[in-house]
């Protein structure tokens, strides 16, 4: 197995999922988020205010590219990673894409109850926090969906099954990834 890279909105598990899945595969995770941070020494948020969306997405491509040509990692990526066509191109050539993917209403409790979320994150929109997720996932969901090998919906997070559903795909698929769509 090549890389595993997990792409999806914001708090549907990709971190948590990511760092779990590594170590049932006894391999190295990245979060392409906590690089950025790492490398920067600013959170997400104070990145975005002070350089701009167009500086965060540029380190982010540099990022994914460094990543897409590891070997045997698991990668988290940001929820905007799909935004990039170059982003994708590098992840489908680096391992297999799996969507996480959550409803509306999930993700909202599940960025309620993160006190980092808010913190560490900046808005994306002007709206109200339902308003913004449900906008923001209507315009990336084909980007998801283009980007992807397959999709795992994690409104149940169940993370030893997710790990296996992950883990008996790829193995399944030998060197080339699959593209197909399992709701588990």
């Amino acid at each position: 197995m090549n890389n595993i890279f997990l792409i999806g909105y914001r708090c549907t598990g990709k971190t948590t999922l990511g760092r779990a899945l590594a170590r049932r595969l006894d391999r190295p995770f990245v979060d392409t988020d906590d690089a950025i941070t790492a490398a920067t020494g600013q959170d997400i948020r104070t990145l975005v205010n002070r350089c701009g969306w167009d500086h965060f997405r540029d380190l982010e491509r540099r990022q994914i590219a460094a990543s897409a040509r590891l070997t045997h990692h698991v990668v988290a990526t940001g929820g905007g990673a799909v935004l990039a066509a170059e982003n994708v191109a590098a992840m489908r050539a680096g391992g297999t894409v799996v969507w996480l993917r959550c409803r509306p209403d999930t993700i909202e409790r599940l960025m309620r109850a993160d006190v980092r979320s808010d913190a560490m994150r900046p808005r994306l929109t002007g709206d109200g926090l339902r308003r913004e997720i449900e906008t923001t996932l209507a315009a990336r969901e084909p980007l998801y969906r283009r980007a992807m090998h397959f999709a795992l919906d994690t409104d149940d997070f169940d993370i030893d099954r997710l790990c296996d559903t992950i883990i008996a795909a790829v193995q399944a698929s030998g060197p080339t990834p699959p593209d197909y769509t399992t709701n588990q």
